[in-house]
């Protein structure tokens, strides 16, 4: 049994994989964005409690509903974009935790502590953007995640109601490789890490 990724696999997600601001004119289809959340929905959270939220906007309504919301230079690219997601975070996320965590009353670690709801799904929410996106790349789609927006306008444009908060965007499509800029520096293992 295979226990790593080969070579191919990691250049796919890690090594090669890049932050595209320019796409072909090439649909994502509806059943690709679903096998790429069903991809992402499988890493870890804390106890389970899953709080993303995607919306895709991918239809010229909604991207004209997002594009007040984006600053200048997110604009070209994003109504270029086949799709962009939405990450978000549910506030309420415990409420589920009953079928997601039915182990215990997992519930009851959040009732009536704000603080303790509103880390809890923005990292963890976080955390499943990230997986969101390397899903994504494994599936053969490129990623353009950005922030460069204004989150209550986003909110309330496709969260209403506040109970889910918009993170970032991830523009999703086939990237165009001409387009891309030089590869930024990385830091070193021994400049940032330490084995103690």
């Amino acid at each position: 049994m295979q226990r790593q990724l080969d070579e191919a696999g990691l250049d796919l997600i890690f090594r090669e994989a890049r932050t595209h601001n320019d796409w072909q004119d090439r649909a994502v289809p509806p059943e690709l964005l679903r096998a790429v959340f069903d991809l992402a929905k499988m890493a870890p959270t804390s106890a389970n409690c899953s709080p993303m939220r995607v919306r895709f906007a991918v239809s010229a309504e909604a991207k004209e509903r997002l594009r007040p919301a984006l600053i200048e230079g997110n604009v070209e690219k994003t109504m270029a974009a086949p799709a962009t997601a939405i990450i978000g975070h549910d506030l309420d996320f415990h409420e589920q935790l009953p079928k997601l965590f039915p182990h215990t009353d997992a519930r009851a670690w959040f009732v009536g502590k704000p603080a303790l709801i509103e880390t809890t799904a923005f990292r963890n929410g976080t955390l499943q953007g990230a997986y969101f996106m390397l899903a994504a790349r494994a599936l053969g789609l490129d990623c353009g995640p950005m922030s460069g927006f204004d989150n209550a306008r986003v909110d309330e444009a496709f969260f209403p109601g506040g109970r889910i908060k918009s993170n970032f965007l991830c523009n999703l499509g086939y990237g165009e490789p001409s387009a891309l800029f030089p590869r930024s520096p990385r830091f070193d293992f021994d400049e940032v890490c330490e084995i103690l």
